[in-house]
């Protein structure tokens, strides 16, 4: 019964952690929930509802009620540090995301020897990823925050959740929805954003789950090589200031003690990537 509460609460967590990959730029949600080692099952649920449905809903149950909490709870904070401690923050989260990488590298060895086709694409996806995320704000402009921008914005988030490495906060913020979206559910504005966010999030996920699924399934090693590339560039790219982008991470006003508390955070970070990495190997 202990080790049963145990691993509720930690799949509890998990979800308040996958749920920063909603509401924290350059994190991805699918990532997250790769790392803490339930993206799979939790892909073979969205695309096969019916199949296996009561043991997977409960056991997804406290992931959800995390996700909510983690939304509900840490937009608010969220919405402080980043204005007032965001090199921290960010650089505190990076070392996390670094110190979940090796536990991501293991899984995309499980299945299949590692070859040159996984690193091309893991130098490739890393390369072009760096590139192409770097150039968004350039790229795209800005759209008013509505019903039907925020449902856009739902599909985004669940992309996310699919597809590991893509962050969606990054692209809100490119489109100009995250603000507006942080208040959303900082006030909990139900009809105005959650809920086109949740239609959103139910289109995506009834259009393109079956076919990540599929991927998994067949090109495992390609796709957790191309995860890594992504999740790799998107850590960096964190840490790097862009001009064009309001909300990126900037370094004016940063003293010595700033640094010093980043490199603190930063070094927290990694131990909890790889204590969240060993807690997952122990109750997987």
């Amino acid at each position: 019964m202990v080790k049963l509460n145990m691993s509720w609460l930690i799949r509890l967590i998990k979800g308040v952690i996958i749920a920063l990959g909603f509401i924290l730029p350059g994190v991805s949600g699918g990532v997250l929930a790769a790392i803490l080692g339930i993206y799979e099952r939790m892909l073979s649920f969205l695309a096969h509802i019916r199949r296996n449905f009561k043991a997977d809903f409960f056991y997804f149950l406290p992931v959800g009620i995390g996700g909510i909490l983690g939304i509900g709870l840490l937009s608010r904070p969220l919405e402080f540090l980043l204005a007032h401690y965001q090199v921290i923050v960010l650089w505190g989260f990076a070392g996390a995301i670094v110190g979940s990488l090796p536990a991501l590298w293991q899984e995309a060895e499980s299945q299949s020897q590692r070859d040159k086709i996984d690193w091309s694409w893991l130098i490739g996806t890393f390369v072009a990823s760096l590139v192409i995320l770097y150039r968004m704000p350039y790229i795209f402009g800005t759209l008013p925050a509505n019903f039907v921008t925020f449902i856009l914005a739902g599909a985004l988030i669940a992309l996310g959740v699919l597809i590991p490495g893509l962050s969606p906060s990054n692209l809100l913020l490119i489109l100009g929805l995250y603000s507006p979206m942080l208040i959303g559910f900082k006030n909990f504005d139900l009809l105005n954003v959650f809920l086109p966010i949740t239609i959103g999030g139910i289109l995506a996920v009834l259009l393109f789950a079956k076919s990540m699924e599929y991927l998994l399934e067949h090109h495992h090693s390609r796709v957790f090589h191309f995860i890594l590339g992504i999740v790799s560039a998107s850590t960096i790219l964190i840490l790097v200031p862009n001009n064009q982008s309001a909300e990126s991470i900037s370094y004016d006003g940063s003293n010595l003690l700033t640094l010093v508390l980043a490199v603190i955070f930063t070094v927290l970070g990694l131990w909890l990537g790889l204590w969240m990495s060993k807690l997952e190997e122990r109750y997987k």
